[in-house]
């Protein structure tokens, strides 16, 4: 499994998304991904299935320190007592003294990015997780949390696949030495039967979502597809024996459109 390194992290290029994964068939999949050779697993405070990622890590007969292990503080929990409090409970919830990388989930205007970024700093500095970094940052927001924040962070996970240009928060991220980790990598589906990527899977034997997680990955772009199927498990984390040349990448890169947007709430941030 190739690494993403940032800012003192190792984060493997492909990894587990558990959103939307619940109870039993939750722990089964984790434990299964496992299994098949992933160690990279990502949850959130807002999945609700923090216990059930922990269950299947233990099942997986898997050291823990073999496993990369992300979550996600929730908006509502960004004060600073209340941020350290919340992650504590996270922890309980993994049955974990520590996760590797502990994430602000979404931008909160409500609450002083300053202080919520202290309280994240603080929360690496008491041994609750060993990297710390920002999810769904903008361009401006990157460049205000580095400044603010005094200990490094290490990603920023977004939505980035084929129809979304991030070529300016991928810019922000390798200026600040930060990774960016791809959430939605395969646009949810939508690409398994794009002409495109179709036919470049046909010449390379390859399915539209390999070919997809491969161009991620040749970015230095660290990608967590979900997937509660065992067969999509396996298909996910087999893109390493191949490679694309510049004239492939090329193709995928023009696919991006300015609607390509699919994870939009009415409090994200004005997207770059």
């Amino acid at each position: 499994m190739q690494l993403v390194e940032a800012n003192g992290a190792k984060i493997p290029s492909i990894g587990l998304g558990t959103w939307e994964l619940r109870g039993r068939a939750c722990a089964r999949v984790v434990e299964q991904a496992l299994r098949l050779g992933y160690r990279h697993i990502d949850t959130a405070q807002a999945y609700d299935n923090e216990r059930e990622v922990g269950e299947g890590l233990r099942a997986s007969g898997i050291r823990r320190d073999e496993v990369f292990v992300t979550t996600k503080i929730w908006t509502n929990h960004f004060a600073p007592h209340d941020l350290e409090r919340s992650v504590k409970e996270s922890l309980v919830r993994l049955r974990m003294p520590a996760v590797d990388l502990l994430l602000l989930h979404w931008p909160n205007p409500q609450v002083p990015l300053a202080e919520t970024l202290g309280a994240l700093a603080h929360a690496k500095t008491m041994g609750l997780a060993r990297h710390i970094g920002v999810s769904n940052f903008t361009v401006a927001l990157i460049e205000e949390a580095v400044k603010a924040c005094p200990e490094p962070l290490v990603c920023d996970q977004v939505e980035y696949h084929p129809y979304l240009d991030q070529a300016k928060v991928r810019q922000a991220c390798v200026q600040n030495g930060m990774a960016l980790v791809a959430y939605s990598p395969i646009a949810k589906g939508k690409i398994k039967n794009d002409p495109i990527l179709v036919r470049i899977g046909r010449d390379r034997h390859k399915t539209p979502a390999q070919i997809c997680l491969r161009w991620l990955v040749q970015q230095n772009v660290s990608a967590i597809p979900r997937t509660s199927r065992i067969e999509r498990l396996s298909e996910n984390i087999d893109i390493f024996d191949f490679e694309l040349s510049d004239d492939e990448m090329d193709q995928i890169f023009r696919l991006a459109h300015p609607k390509g947007r699919l994870t939009d709430f009415g409090f994200a941030p004005k997207w770059d």
